[in-house]
Formats: structure tokens, sequence, C-alpha cells
């Protein structure tokens, strides 16, 4: 198995013996400069492997180009999982976090690699039989449910959050958003945000959740794939309510059977033979944590239209010409097919 990096891209390099110095003044580290390669895949922060000799690191940065307000701070991911790891051993290890824009023109922090198998988008990576696959789908909702239970206090993140009202705040803000960001080719939502803001329920309960958990945001462990080691891009973590958190891990969650458009925009291997469905992992998860939604329809509806919220705001970065990724050239076209996706949900309710 490669480790999924190629080759930095241009638009992306950066200053190496800029980075070797700083980090040498924070830790030890073998002799020489580190072949640096990049992680492929993702619309938000860089990822990149620095590989030392028999010492492999992780570099996060934000993207270039003009950023959201707020977005992309990587001092408070460092700090979200410097202060998880003790409590949730599946965060990696921060090595050290840079606020010098002089070291290479942005914030960066530097962290362990976690050594492993990170699931791609059409392939789990690993060899596994439809039960051990089903197996695996029982274990990441699991460690979910563990994530939920954190104490926020022993890891002292209880100033992450705002306090009640998580709910009311995301279906604002993520209206707000989507407005600001709106193009002349796709849908209003209006009739959507009208429905979330009608429907929303109270917090459930507040607790440490990750905003982006997903299979291609794990790492299986390398002698037993059916065992998480790890879990990845905590840009997003937060304190809030765990169904809103679990409504957004479903709207990724592309499954055999559902239609052909919305399986091309799958990002993760959610489909492959054996894997759980959404409803049932939203009945294993219920089960698990104890928890009972008044209307599931809210979380399901909600977690689309973030989704949607989230691809419209990188393509007007790529619309108005803030960025060149001809990979954004087209996340106009499943803004569309989510805002149908959240009608149908709706007509059901």
């Amino acid at each position: 198995m490669g480790d999924g990096a190629r080759a930095v891209r241009e638009e992306d390099a950066f200053d190496v013996p800029a980075v070797d110095r700083w980090l040498r003044q924070q830790t030890e580290l073998p002799a020489g400069l580190p072949e640096v390669k990049q992680f492929s895949g993702g619309a938000s922060n860089l990822t990149y492997l620095l590989q030392y000799d028999g010492h492999d690191l992780i570099l996060r940065r934000p993207p270039a180009g003009t950023k959201a307000k707020g977005a992309h701070d990587m001092g408070r991911e460092y700090r979200i999982q410097a202060g998880l790891k003790p409590v949730f051993p599946y965060v990696p290890t921060m090595v050290a976090h840079c606020n010098d824009d002089a070291v290479i023109g942005s914030e960066f922090y530097v962290m362990e690699r976690i050594a492993g198998t990170i699931p791609r988008t059409s392939a789990l990576g690993v060899d596994l039989t439809a039960d051990q696959t089903r197996q695996l789908g029982y274990t990441l909702i699991d460690t979910l449910v563990e994530l939920h239970a954190v104490d926020a206090d022993a890891a002292g993140l209880t100033d992450l959050g705002r306090g009640a009202g998580y709910v009311e705040r995301q279906v604002k803000g993520w209206s707000d958003r989507y407005r600001k960001a709106k193009t002349w080719n796709v849908p209003s939502y209006e009739r959507v945000m009208a429905w979330l803001a009608e429907n929303q329920p109270a917090d459930v309960r507040t607790c440490v959740i990750h905003n982006d958990f997903r299979l291609d945001n794990v790492v299986l462990a390398p002698d037993d794939p059916l065992r998480v080691v790890g879990v990845l891009d905590w840009e997003l973590a937060t304190l809030g309510d765990p169904l809103m958190d679990l409504g957004s891990a479903m709207a990724y969650w592309v499954q055999a059977d559902d239609d052909w458009a919305f399986r091309r925009f799958r990002l993760q291997p959610s489909d492959v033979p054996g894997m759980l469905t959404r409803d049932e992992i939203v009945a294993y998860y219920l089960e698990r944590s104890g928890l009972k939604p008044e209307n599931w329809a809210f979380y399901e509806v909600f977690g689309l239209f973030r989704l949607a919220v989230i691809a419209q705001q990188i393509y007007y970065r790529y619309h108005h010409k803030q960025t060149h990724n001809p990979r954004f050239k087209t996340m106009w076209r499943p803004v569309n097919l989510l805002e149908w996706r959240c009608r149908r949900i709706m007509r059901r309710a």
C-alpha cells in the first residue's frame, strides 16, 4: 500500500529548510532535510507528509488565497487535539504549532503520523469479507459514541463552545453562509432553510463533536484493519449537539442502493459490500448512546444542507477566481442535487 501522498503541487509548495530549522528548535529530529509529499483529496486545509529518516511527521496549513473569516484556525485545531489526546487516544500526538507567518507565509502545525490505512474514495484499502466490513461499520460508530462521551472538562475544552442553543445557532449560521455564498447557478434553498428554522429541536446534549466524521478521516490499524487507531481532521470540532454531528456524518454516507447521481459524488467507500446503511447506523448509534430524537428527519436535512453550504463556499471561491483549483469547477452540481434530496426528505417528514 502506498501512503496516499504525491509530489507537492507548485502552488502549494513551502520553504522546507525554513520549516526544518523551526522544527529542530521544537523537537529532536534525524539529520538531513525531510522528503515532502502532499496528501491529495480534501478541499480545505492542506496536509503534507514530512519523511525524515525513520521518522514521519504531518504538517497542516491553510490553503492559499482568500479565506472565510474565522476559518482555517491552525492554533484552534492544534489545541483541540492536544487537549483530547489524553482522554481520546485516537487523536494524533501534537509536536508544535507555529503562528509566525515569516516561516512559510502562514500559520501551521506539525504532528506525529499515525501508521495505518486510511480508506479512500473507492476502496477500504484492506481486504475484508462482507461480514468484516459490517463489523468495521459498527466499530466506526462505536468510536463516534466514545468521542461523544468524552469529558470536555478533563480535556480542557469547556470554553470551546457557546453553551445551549447550538442547534439554533447552526441553522441560522449555515443559512447566513449559504446566502452570502450563493451564485446564479444554484438553488435559493429558501424553502429548506425555512423548514429547518420551523422544525428545529432543542439541543439533546452538549459534548465534544467532530463535525467531519467520515471513513476517510479514520486510520485503521496496520495489524488489524477492524480496529480504528486514529481519527483525523479536527478543523470543525467544537462543543455541540451529538445528533447534529451524526446527521452531518450521514450526509456524506452514500450507500449501495442510492441513485446514480448521488453515488457519483461519493467521497468515501461507504457503499462497499457489507457496509452498514444510513438507517442501520442511526439505529445502532441511538441504541449505544441512549439518545432519542424527536424528529430524525431534521438532522438528516440539516446534514445535507450543511454539506451543500460547504460545497457552495468552495465553489464560490472558484467562481470569483479566489482559487484556480480545477477540482472546484463543478462543485455547484452537488449543491443542486443536495437541495433535491433535502426537499424529498422534507416531503416525507
